[in-house]
């Protein structure tokens, strides 16, 4: 099949794909668009919202409708590292074994990543980074294709370990969930109170997402558009020539060269689901505030005047 041809179907199975998902979720468009550019870019997610918005659903649903292995861990403070990666025992011949942890599935599920200890948090960065983990000395391939989509609940400060800053520049996406609008939660409410369960079809292998990500990956990019991308991110830097007035009151640390890949990787995908052949700067613009919201630091002043991350990005345009 000839790239454009690909193209097509990624466009065709991408929108039979959100239908699927509409079956069990109500509303949350935007969100579910994000999480499935980060999936098709081979990116991770982290989802901030409130109890109840149906985050952990939404995963689980999306995992079935992908046909892929899913699995939850609930980050606790009394959580280890071998109780994510998996550990080694004595089996009946006194040989060690090694027993695999919920880590080694292709969709996880980081449920209040926040919660934990950095030492667990910590796990997770090799699987993030390099597909891979290493226990005992010995190195164990993930099976791809291999995504973490975590949560955090941005309410609760108590027992709780912010992500390092390090950890949340491996996440492509940082993504809001609001609370649904009125007739979405009527609609929510009627389908869960009743004793229907509508199934949701699976519609892809690994195969075929592995074969979506390289032909994404292959999209060819106008060189004004990385370099508008650059540009915008160099804009986040306080410290920078570019950087405004505005950015240099109320940011205290700006995104580093991984905004810049994903916001292009991103690009390429939000072109390849619209149907079309390369990114322009609206693809850049359509999918900069998920990436730079986690990876723009503002200081105590934008704070105390309560201004949001959104709106010192949607400045930079």
């Amino acid at each position: 099949m000839s790239d454009v041809a690909a193209i097509q179907n990624l466009v065709e199975k991408r929108n039979l794909l959100k239908r699927e998902i509409s079956k069990i979720i109500v509303g949350q468009e935007e969100v579910v668009d994000q999480i499935l550019l980060a999936i098709f870019s081979g990116g991770h997610a982290l989802l901030v919202g409130v109890p109840g918005l149906a985050k952990t659903l939404m995963v689980n649903t999306i995992a079935q409708a992908l046909g892929l292995d899913f699995k939850r861990i609930q980050f606790t403070p009394d959580l280890m590292p071998s109780d994510i990666l998996g550990s080694e025992i004595l089996d009946e011949n006194r040989n060690f074994k090694f027993i695999k942890g919920p880590i080694f599935s292709n969709i996880i599920l980081a449920d209040e990543i926040n919660r934990t200890p950095p030492k667990t948090q910590a796990a997770l960065l090799e699987a993030m980074q390099e597909r891979a983990v290493t226990i005992a000395g010995e190195n164990h391939k993930l099976s791809l294709p291999y995504f973490v989509l975590a949560t955090q609940n941005p309410i609760e400060q108590e027992g709780t370990y912010p992500l390092p800053e390090a950890q949340l520049d491996r996440f492509m996406f940082s993504i809001k969930l609001d609370y649904p609008s009125f007739a979405e939660e009527v609609q929510v409410v009627k389908a869960t109170t009743s004793d229907e369960k509508p199934t949701v079809n699976s519609l892809f292998s690994d195969a075929e997402i592995i074969d979506f990500q390289h032909l994404i990956r292959r999209v060819p990019v106008a060189d004004n558009v990385i370099e508008y991308a650059v540009t915008l991110v160099s804009k986040t830097r306080p410290d920078n020539q570019l950087a405004t007035e505005f950015v240099k009151n109320y940011i205290d640390w700006g995104a580093g060269p991984r905004a810049s890949q994903n916001l292009i990787l991103a690009a390429k995908a939000h072109a390849a689901f619209n149907g079309k052949y390369s990114p322009d700067i609206e693809d850049v613009k359509a999918v900069a505030t998920g990436i730079l919201r986690h990876r723009v630091v503002k200081n105590y002043k934008a704070d105390a005047e309560n201004i949001a991350i959104e709106k010192i990005i949607s400045s930079l345009f």
